[in-house]
């Protein structure tokens, strides 16, 4: 009786390892496979824009293809590298992001300039002025290996259009997922001038 008791609680337990197997872990994994072909999907599907990309939306062109009727001067902080523990440099990735809010009207960027802490000029960033289409937007990167513009870098950033439009929202976001602990913030744009001419000032 003992003998028999025992392989039927044996069977019991087998049987409830397979009813377990198959209502919990086959779904698991089968939810698991799907998920990752889904996100595999996602990921061929998603239109990824490298920086300062060129398409219809944002366009380089030669002249203003208006009389500019509006248009401003800015500055925006940039952080190539902050200080921690012991006055330790920690080097960001700095991306500069311009936005065109305007859900009707072009606008177009016509200058952007990288200073470094010093207020020395680096490099500009754009070759020709970019017309940015109603709600388009582009970026400018500084690499994270880029140590030139130091801990008080920035940009000044002039922008122009032919009819009144909404403020362009232009800043910057610097981060760095190097370490175990990560960091990311955002500085706004300041304005330096109200204008409409063909440059901000000293250009």
């Amino acid at each position: 009786m003992t003998e028999m008791t025992e392989e039927r609680a044996q069977k019991l337990a087998r049987q409830l390892k397979l009813i377990v197997l198959l209502l919990v872990v086959a779904p698991a994994l089968v939810l698991g496979i799907l998920m990752e072909f889904r996100f595999k999907s996602l990921e061929e599907d998603l239109n990824l824009y490298e920086p300062s990309m060129r398409d219809e939306a944002r366009m380089d062109i030669d002249t203003l293809p208006w009389h500019p009727v509006m248009g401003q001067t800015l500055y925006v902080p940039a952080y190539s590298h902050i200080y921690h523990q012991d006055n330790k440099p920690r080097l960001l990735t700095v991306t500069l992001s311009i936005r065109n809010t305007d859900r009707e009207n072009e606008i177009v960027v016509s200058s952007v300039k990288y200073y470094d802490t010093s207020g020395n000029e680096k490099r500009s960033m754009l070759k020709s002025p970019l017309k940015l289409g109603p709600l388009a937007s582009t970026e400018f990167v500084i690499e994270q290996s880029d140590k030139s513009g130091g801990s008080g870098a920035s940009f000044i950033v002039h922008w122009q259009s032919g009819r009144p439009v909404t403020h362009p929202v232009v800043e910057t976001v610097m981060i760095d997922t190097s370490n175990d602990q990560g960091i990311s913030f955002v500085r706004p744009a300041t304005v330096l001038d109200e204008n409409s001419q063909a440059g901000p000032k000293g250009q």
